[in-house]
């Protein structure tokens, strides 16, 4: 069952469910909150919260210019909203990116930050030909038919081994996208660069990567850990770009091992 509460002056949809520490999941482009489906077993030990961001799912558009540190302003005031003391956000691709925002912009908002094949933002990850060449290729697929978005950009999100449900699972969610919400969240990640406000960010975290990763290649994740002073790097081979879909298990289990490790100290 989906819930609805005002952020940030938008509508935001999420799901929520169990108790404990709370972790919200932040899912990355032409996807909602249906891609934590495998995450939901964790809600026997945590608050399980996953939102589709501002433009996507059941939330309400966001205006025209909204970059990440808007998305993360507006991510602190939805936590703050539903009273979700110091979770641990975790997110893929843009919502990873939107993660490590969040911790730099509210450090005192989260307990530790989770980052699943994801970028210090495309202008901090790649040399601005690529950044360019990332914005030509996908801008102009918002206006393709859905079904066609789909079969486009599955083949990006997981390995050629994937299982056939899985593929048919995520072309359903791709074929959901909102163009305008689409568009938002590009531009925000192509311009977004943390790599020099990631030297100010000193929570726990842990960087989760598919060794196949084809988006955001294995050479990211090592640029991003040595960013990241004191962070931990877990590569999955046979995993792609949604690791926590292709290689639920083996993440779920690290995700507890991880957030044992912070609360224990806490």
């Amino acid at each position: 069952m989906m819930a609805f509460v005002e952020a940030g002056g938008l509508r935001i949809a999420y799901e929520r469910e169990g108790a404990g520490r709370p972790i919200v999941f932040l899912h990355g482009f032409f996807g909602d909150h249906r891609v934590w489906r495998r995450q939901r077993e964790l809600a026997d030990q945590y608050t399980f919260v996953a939102w589709d961001a501002p433009g996507c799912g059941e939330s309400s558009m966001p205006p025209d210019g909204v970059r990440m540190p808007d998305y993360a302003d507006l991510l602190a005031e939805f936590i703050d909203t539903l009273d979700l003391a110091q979770p641990h956000p975790v997110g893929n691709s843009f919502g990873g990116t939107l993660a490590l925002q969040l911790a730099i912009r509210h450090p005192e908002v989260a307990r530790s930050v989770v980052g699943i094949d994801t970028y210090a933002g495309w202008s901090g990850s790649f040399n601005p030909e690529i950044v360019a060449q990332r914005l030509a290729a996908s801008m102009p697929d918002l206006d393709l038919p859905p079904e066609e978005v789909a079969a486009k950009w599955v083949t990006s999100f997981v390995t050629p081994d994937a299982p056939e449900p899985i593929k048919d699972e995520l072309r359903t969610i791709i074929a959901d996208f909102k163009p305008n919400g689409m568009r938002r969240m590009i531009q925000a990640l192509a311009e977004a660069d943390l790599r020099k406000e990631l030297r100010d960010l000193h929570l726990p975290t842990l960087l989760i990567w598919g060794a196949q990763d084809v988006r955001s290649p294995i050479t990211v994740a090592h640029a991003l850990h040595a960013q990241l002073e004191g962070s931990r790097l877990v590569v999955y081979e046979g995993a792609g770009h949604l690791a926590m879909v292709e290689a639920a298990e083996r993440l779920n289990a690290e995700l507890r091992s991880f957030f044992r490790s912070v609360d224990g100290s806490s």
